[in-house]
């Protein structure tokens, strides 16, 4: 169901109804740090204003090629496996969204993120930042160089470990219509023990998170490819975190 935000100086920003059961709940029993920061009282909705329905001018030129290969942001190659994970970013009725930035973040092949507070006692890469970004083309896709990222502990709660994941941020044509999820990779042995991708209700919706190997997109001698598309709402939408979750 669409609705409409109260209309300022003139524009109007489109919202969407969250749908029930699809995605994660603000508060989660077995993710612990939902408890302290989901919402005990009702939500109380903010008027988009100027800036919100406007902003941001992102442009395309600002975003260039390189910036979707992380693997040569640097003066050396980072080490761990190589891979190519492309995709479509694509609306209900399955039409493509073109135009969008898409900027994708993760840790690296030990299971470490280039951050300070990331404390795990991994290596980290000093030729892996591990951020990308592009532009979806004309018929939504996107392509991204990157190194396969590790599982990582998370003390959430004892031996807890996160599954290998990239998470992806779509930023649509005002600040309010940022979207972050996250996209596993087939067959790992840590998705029945992580509470973040379990607290997903639906487990079709769980699966649609997990990337799919694909030998044709794979680049031989060089580095495997991962197909995944980002479905932005309707029965088969991806799930969707909240603005706090980026674990």
């Amino acid at each position: 169901m669409t609705t409409q935000t109260p209309p300022v100086q003139g524009f109007t920003l489109p919202s969407y109804e969250r749908p029930h059961g699809l995605h994660p709940p603000l508060d989660f029993p077995g993710y612990r740090a939902t408890a302290l920061r989901a919402p005990g009282r009702p939500l109380v909705p903010l008027p988009h204003r100027l800036t919100e329905v406007t902003g941001p001018l992102l442009g395309a030129e600002r975003v260039t090629a390189a910036d979707a290969d992380l693997t040569t942001q640097h003066a050396g190659e980072p080490l761990g496996e190589r891979i190519i994970v492309t995709g479509r970013l694509l609306d209900s009725g399955g039409r493509p969204v073109a135009g969008t930035l898409i900027e994708i973040w993760q840790a690296n092949a030990s299971g470490r993120y280039a951050h300070g507070v990331d404390n795990h006692p991994a290596p980290l890469d000093p030729n892996f930042s591990g951020a990308g970004r592009c532009m979806t083309d004309s018929e939504g896709r996107y392509r991204f160089v990157t190194i396969k990222p590790g599982a990582y502990p998370w003390h959430n709660h004892p031996n807890a470990w996160r599954p290998a994941h990239i998470h992806f941020s779509m930023l649509g044509r005002a600040f309010p219509q940022r979207l972050v999820t996250q996209m596993y990779f087939p067959g790992d042995p840590l998705f029945s023990l992580d509470p973040i991708f379990n607290s997903i209700p639906d487990p079709k919706a769980r699966e649609r998170l997990i990337a799919r190997f694909d030998l044709g997109l794979t680049q031989p001698d060089w580095a495997l490819g991962f197909e995944w598309d980002i479905v932005l709402r309707g029965p088969a939408a991806t799930a969707i975190e909240w603005a706090e979750d980026r674990r």
